[in-house]
């Protein structure tokens, strides 16, 4: 997916209820989670759509 993406609709972004917090599920290396956290992370290469519908769909 190119573009900006955001991590909300991202299947790899989860909650941690022991952090009580959304995080991302993916291992960044020093550079990309330097860039998740000062919030300048477009273009992610580990960008998933979270589409909960998408067997739904296969099954009509």
């Amino acid at each position: 997916m190119k573009g900006a993406t955001n991590c909300e609709y991202c299947i790899n972004y989860i909650y941690d209820e022991d952090w009580n917090c959304y995080q991302c599920d993916i291992n960044l290396d020093e550079d990309e989670m330097r860039k998740f956290l000062t919030d300048s992370f477009y273009d992610c290469p580990y960008f998933q759509f979270n589409d909960e519908y998408k067997i739904v769909r296969k099954q009509i």
